[in-house]
């Protein structure tokens, strides 16, 4: 497997949460973490869906943040080069979470994000684009979704606890800074300047 810029952003933050009394990490776009372990996985999404994925019966679970990147001149379909980033942060996710033992015929997801927040954006909604994206491949791959909160045009903060499968979601309708924007633009201009190179082997 090629090195690919997924693998070298910056890596999750792990902290604890005096809040809920429980070990967590904050994933950053781009970023995806998995845990057999009682945790809490939080990450605060603007046009960036999160696919939150576990094995129920085994306690396996993780989550991922990502985005397709902008191209006004693909019309999408699997074989773009946008769709390959996602199928990548999908494959990235679930390929971890089979390795720590999860079954792939238990998993279930929870999509979260894709809010139209990118205002600039006129000739696409990369919100829509990326919760469509992630729809369409969870179904493809054979994997239910139990549970949505897409679109809308305001941000959301999760908190994903994959022992449980629980979701608390908090829809940021007032922002007293830019910093979700700006750390969405700063990875969509990474994301232009990126490529996605080889393929990932998926563990079944």
């Amino acid at each position: 497997m090629s090195s690919h810029w997924y693998e070298d952003n910056l890596a999750p933050k792990l902290y604890f949460d005096t809040t809920f009394n429980i070990d967590a990490a904050r994933i950053l776009p781009g970023g995806y973490y998995a845990t057999p372990g009682h945790m809490m996985l939080v990450t605060t999404l603007g046009s960036c869906v999160a696919a939150c994925i576990r094995d129920p019966i085994n306690g396996i679970g993780g989550i991922n943040h990502f985005m397709l990147p902008e191209n006004v001149q693909e019309q999408g379909g699997w074989g773009s080069s946008s769709a390959r980033y996602g199928s990548y942060a999908m494959e990235m996710l679930i390929n971890q979470l089979l390795k720590m033992g999860a079954r792939r015929q238990n998993l279930e997801a929870k999509l979260f994000g894709g809010g139209a927040v990118i205002k600039h954006m006129k000739t696409i909604n990369i919100g829509a684009r990326n919760a469509t994206f992630a729809l369409d491949y969870l179904k493809t791959e054979g994997i239910p979704v139990v549970s949505t909160d897409l679109l809308d045009i305001y941000p959301r903060k999760i908190c994903y606890f994959p022992q449980s499968g629980k979701v608390l979601v908090k829809k940021l309708y007032s922002l007293h800074n830019n910093e979700v924007l700006n750390r969405e633009q700063n990875y969509l201009m990474l994301l232009k300047k990126s490529k996605v190179e080889g393929d990932v082997e998926l563990f079944t």
